[in-house]
């Protein structure tokens, strides 16, 4: 399929180092992006789809690196369908498993685990809640896990480790799982902060330094923080990538903003939601937290979307989070809202407001065109001007 975006205000890039990208218009075709900036009119005529954003911006689509997912889109914690197609409407286009914890009655010894995690993984192979991309699968870490084992899962597919929720007798009995499975190639994620279910352990950044994982989960708090000293130690003493959340704590979120910006290691300082929880099913979570680190804490708006998009990319090593050529075709379409005091999303956003979600493309495929169900309506009028293709892009009305 070929889908093309024109009349753009602004394309943000997904890159905080060059965060915008010169032209109006892009071209998606066959689930990639084929082109950034300027579009042909012959290009343009070869198209199934022409989505006129109206002067609204363009940015990558939202990475949730923290999502508790189970199998389908279905939360038995909070016992809801279709929580994962809400959060599209929020922007995000993928989803990156914290563990499949939430199961009930999850297994816990090594064989239980394993097949857990492959379980997880297979189940979204080839489902797309509402067109959003889910990697799933991440095995948790529990006692009696040897090498072997990471070498077995990662053959068979799964690449995410989580440590965090085993039955270890102290945090630092992860270090050697997560060696395993950094060896084996996969991405190692940890539980930090307190305590947040019952019989979990709280880690700090003693633990997470010995530990040398690839990300930091909720490092603001999951959702209770770590005490405000370990947080320079973090940044400092570690190249472990540190995640920010939603369903955290917000002051923390702030400090741990400044203190990634001073030491110029922006490229380690991901956004997730960490939903859905105790705190929450949480559909427009990422756009709140890009919202909380412009207005609060005075990030370029542009730059706060990238920790959201490319650098959740690369800290996981997906093909999503930029708007370059060659990258998968997962585009928002971005505007203020019907109501607000400013005229573009960029703007809305600086002042606290949650923009409007004026259209999703993910694998190169429109979800919907015009607004979202989950957000106001956009000031511009986004829609389509041209359509091969037997369906009807608008969105869901409230």
């Amino acid at each position: 399929m070929r889908t093309a975006v024109v009349n753009l205000a602004r394309i943000v890039s997904g890159d905080w180092r060059a965060p915008f990208v010169d032209g109006d218009s892009l071209l998606c075709d066959s689930g990639r992006i084929a082109k950034v900036g300027r579009v042909s009119d012959a290009e343009l005529k070869d198209c199934d789809v022409v989505i006129d954003a109206g002067g609204a911006i363009a940015t990558p689509g939202l990475i949730d690196s923290q999502v508790h997912n189970t199998f389908g889109d279905y939360t038995p914690r909070q016992k809801t369908v279709g929580f994962l197609e809400s959060y599209l409407h929020g922007g995000v286009t993928t989803a990156i498993s914290a563990s499949e914890v939430h199961v009930p009655g999850r297994p816990k010894d090594p064989q239980g685990v394993k097949a857990l995690a492959v379980a997880a993984m297979k189940c979204f192979e080839h489902y797309r809640p509402g067109g959003m991309r889910v990697w799933a699968g991440a095995i948790i870490l529990e006692p009696g896990l040897v090498e072997a084992d990471f070498a077995d899962i990662a053959a068979q597919g799964v690449w995410l480790a989580k440590a965090g929720f085993g039955a270890v007798a102290t945090p630092y009995d992860y270090a050697p799982m997560i060696a395993h499975a950094r060896k084996h190639g996969m991405t190692t994620l940890v539980h930090t902060g307190g305590s947040s279910i019952p019989g979990s352990s709280g880690i700090w950044a003693d633990h997470l330094i010995r530990m040398n994982p690839d990300v930091s989960f909720h490092t603001n708090g999951g959702p209770v923080a770590m005490p405000d000293d370990d947080y320079p130690r973090l940044v400092n003493e570690s190249s472990m990538a540190l995640q920010v959340c939603t369903a955290g704590n917000l002051r923390t979120t702030l400090l741990l903003a400044k203190l990634i910006v001073e030491a110029n290691q922006f490229d380690r300082f991901l956004i997730a939601t960490d939903t859905p929880t105790g705190s929450g099913i949480m559909p427009l979570g990422m756009l709140y937290t890009i919202t909380h680190l412009a207005s609060l804490g005075g990030m370029d708006p542009a730059v706060a979307i990238a920790a959201a998009t490319g650098n959740n990319a690369r800290s996981y090593n997906r093909n999503s989070g930029f708007l370059k050529s060659g990258a998968d075709a997962d585009v928002l379409i971005l505007d203020a809202c019907v109501g607000g005091s400013k005229n573009d999303a960029l703007s809305a956003i600086s002042n606290g407001d949650i923009p409007a979600v004026a259209a999703v493309i993910t694998d190169g495929v429109p979800r919907f065109v015009g607004r979202s169900r989950n957000t106001p309506a956009p000031m511009k009028t986004v829609r389509v001007v041209h359509n091969r293709v037997p369906y009807d892009f608008a969105g869901a009305a409230h």
